[in-house]
């Protein structure tokens, strides 16, 4: 070996030696942040008795949107005062930034926000300078639960693939585990945020089990895989490879969330969502299931 190539393989033999005495304690920050996730979610559920925040397709209500430019910040401090639950949108050309429409949802009676609303303006809504939406909340309410049961099928039927493909207990469970916590912290999060969760939130975190899995597996088939080098160049050209994946997803869902205003919320919802869990997803991976596996591999003499 020449003098160039021991002098860069130095600082990878002192990193993995770093690797090795600390990869224990690297476990312990995800965990403390899931425990804390679902402690507030526990909370949380004590007082609302729900897991999160509901928007109007998931609550039921009204939905009145007003066409072109008028005056928001009247009309939003007026119905405040009147509606204790009441939340407004606005949507922008991308391009100019010009108010096309204002959104305002409330689970109140139709009428009674509409009259509020034309009090306000001083004149009629009408088709042709408004459209109106209601939700009934027995609707509502069973959409939302065939989302959630959705969500939890898809979530068994991932983990019993995992333990199909990987064949043993602690890895299968650790992929399972990473994925779970990439659901829950983004969930605490929204909640901490007091964001309300739209029907396409609640099937972002569905996308969000599919996204998840794939750099665990990645993780763990190299890790357990023989004969390609010794445990942590196999861990770290799994890290390289997904950490490009999921940088280049975040990449893709960030920028929209933040730049183009003009897309409804439910879409730039999904983005906010997935952009989340893909921040987990990189906590969860490279030091929940990377640790264990690490472990795993030792103890099984997987070197």
């Amino acid at each position: 070996m020449t003098e160039e190539k021991i002098e860069e393989a130095k600082p990878r033999r002192d990193f993995s030696k770093l690797y090795d005495k600390y990869y224990k304690l690297m476990f312990v920050l995800p965990i403390l942040i899931l425990i804390l996730s679902l402690v507030y979610l526990g909370f949380f559920y004590s007082q609302h008795k729900e897991f999160l925040y509901k928007d109007v397709s998931l609550l039921g209500g009204t939905t009145i949107t007003l066409n072109g430019e008028i005056n928001t910040d009247n009309l939003e401090s007026a119905l405040k005062s009147k509606f204790s639950d009441i939340n407004f949108r606005k949507i922008t050309e991308i391009t100019t930034g010009k108010q096309i429409a204002f959104i305002i949802e409330s689970s109140s009676p139709t009428q009674e926000l509409q009259s509020a609303i034309e009090s306000i303006l001083g004149y009629k809504l009408t088709d042709k300078n408004s459209s109106i939406e209601f939700t009934g909340p027995s609707l509502s309410s069973n959409f939302y639960k065939q989302l959630v049961i959705a969500m939890i099928i898809s979530f068994a039927l991932m983990s019993i693939v995992i333990f199909i493909l990987f064949r043993t207990f602690i890895p299968s469970m650790a992929v399972i585990l990473s994925a779970f916590a990439d659901i829950i912290m983004p969930l605490a999060f929204l909640d901490i945020l007091g964001i309300r969760i739209s029907a396409a939130g609640v099937a972002a975190f569905l996308m969000l089990i599919g996204y998840s899995v794939d750099t665990d597996i990645l993780l763990t088939s190299r890790a357990l895989k023989k004969g390609e080098g010794v445990l942590n160049q196999r861990i770290y050209r799994a890290f390289k490879t997904g950490m490009m994946m999921t940088l280049t997803s975040i990449g893709a869902v960030l920028p929209a969330f933040f730049i183009v205003s003009g897309l409804p919320d439910s879409f730039r919802q999904i983005f906010l969502i997935l952009a989340l869990g893909l921040f987990a997803d990189i906590i969860n991976t490279w030091l929940t299931n990377a640790s264990i596996i690490k472990w795993y591999c030792t103890k099984k003499s997987i070197v």
